[in-house]
């Protein structure tokens, strides 16, 4: 059973049409879409024919209410802040990143990132798949010595030690790996990557 989890689109539409061409059994749009949430609904009928696999978060360049109605007009799974089981594997989902220079629509404090996480520490997932990448990683990493991530999604990793973590957000650090502990994670990208859930 595989998943294909990407991020970080921003209206590549030539990007996203060769992720859905891709054969997976479940598909993962873990933020940003668009930009600013902008031109989310034409990026819908690019999805369309995997709607009832396709499961998403939001980035920071898209707001809660942005992703649920995106979800619900072309019938898509929004998790964001939920968990969910495919096969024997439970997996956690969480949108929006820390703070930025921005001002993005999806921005989280880092008190407010440590709560919601919180929340997934009953569910012991094998699989969290968050928007924001940990702080000081290889995954978060936009130049030498410097890092953007967040200290809360860090320390719910080092806390929790599930065994995959994904993530997006920092386009300089695409496609890197790092190991937290025994946790192993992931910085997809608009990319990709496939995972086997067994």
């Amino acid at each position: 059973m595989k998943l294909l989890i990407f991020s970080d689109i921003h209206g590549d539409e030539a990007a996203l049409e060769r992720l859905m061409k891709q054969d997976a059994d479940y598909y993962f749009a873990a933020g940003d879409l668009a930009n600013w949430g902008r031109g989310l609904e034409r990026l819908g009928p690019l999805m369309k024919s995997r709607a009832d696999r396709l499961y998403m978060i939001p980035g920071n360049h898209e707001s809660e209410d942005d992703v649920a109605r995106f979800c619900e007009q072309f019938g898509f799974h929004n998790v964001h802040g939920k968990t969910l089981r495919l096969g024997q594997t439970e997996i956690a989902a969480l949108g929006y990143s820390n703070p930025t220079p921005f001002n993005t629509p999806g921005e989280y404090s880092e008190q407010e990132l440590a709560r919601r996480l919180s929340l997934f520490d009953d569910a012991r997932p094998g699989v969290v798949i968050c928007h924001c990448p940990p702080k000081s990683t290889r995954l978060d990493r936009a130049a030498e010595g410097q890092h953007f991530g967040s200290q809360s999604v860090r320390d719910f990793i080092e806390r929790t030690q599930p065994e995959y973590f994904y993530c997006g957000h920092i386009h300089e650090a695409a496609g890197a790996s790092d190991r937290i502990g025994r946790t192993q994670g992931f910085n997809v990208g608009k990319q990709g990557r496939l995972f086997d859930l067994m």
